[in-house]
């Protein structure tokens, strides 16, 4: 009997450990304490690299939308969720933009290893923000991060990217591709996150841990 009650509390508590459930984890974690050779989420933000070199194979959208949902389950000023996100993991649309990316810079597309303008990725999730919010862009940030870890931490890689963006912003044979993201009044592409499964292991650049004060 006390082991079925256990499988039924687990199975009612389950949801609420998901990302941005409840306050369950963290009282766990005050009262279980652990060092950053066993917490997983420090394991995770410490191993974290950026990719750039994928497998083919895209991601499967069961997955994205485990990593979506932990994206705009990222904390964001006064609740307003002042992004847009939208996805893209269709073929046609990432080589179409590619090409009239290769168009322009040919030099690029001479490299043999080049397949596509979003370092070869299969998915990609663009983020516009609400001009409107001042703090929107911090907003957007945190969401980044949160899918950026959330995916690493099930074996998928992931770099965000500016230049892309730049390029569909100002490039008018790129309006076309801009449209069908169909972003809101409003709002305006912010960067993009490159996701998929890594094909290479870069090491760890290092940091300057000079930068960081503490003020008494």
């Amino acid at each position: 009997m006390k082991t079925w009650k256990s499988v039924v509390m687990t199975t009612l508590l389950f949801p609420l450990m998901a990302c941005g459930g409840g306050n369950t984890q963290s009282q766990t974690a005050s009262e279980t304490p652990q060092d950053s050779e066993t917490n997983q989420v420090i394991e995770t933000i410490m191993t974290r690299r950026s990719i750039r070199q994928y497998k083919p194979q895209a991601v499967n959208r069961d997955t994205m939308q485990i990593i979506l949902d932990c994206g705009i389950n990222a904390p964001n000023g006064q609740n307003k969720q002042s992004w847009a996100i939208r996805v893209v993991d269709n073929p046609e649309y990432i080589n179409g933009i590619t090409e009239v990316y290769k168009k322009k810079y040919p030099k690029m597309a001479a490299d043999p290893d080049f397949k596509n303008m979003f370092r070869n990725a299969p998915t990609v999730v663009f983020i516009a923000n609400d001009k409107s919010y001042d703090m929107s862009p911090i907003d957007c940030g945190l969401l980044g991060e949160n899918m950026v870890l959330s995916a690493w931490s099930m074996g998928i890689g992931s770099c965000c990217l500016g230049s892309p963006i730049r390029f569909m912003q100002t490039e008018p044979e790129a309006a076309e591709y801009l449209k069908r993201l169909d972003i809101p009044e409003g709002y305006e592409l912010l960067y993009c996150i490159a996701f998929g499964y890594p094909d290479e292991t870069p090491a760890a650049k290092p940091r300057d841990v000079s930068k960081i004060k503490f003020v008494d």
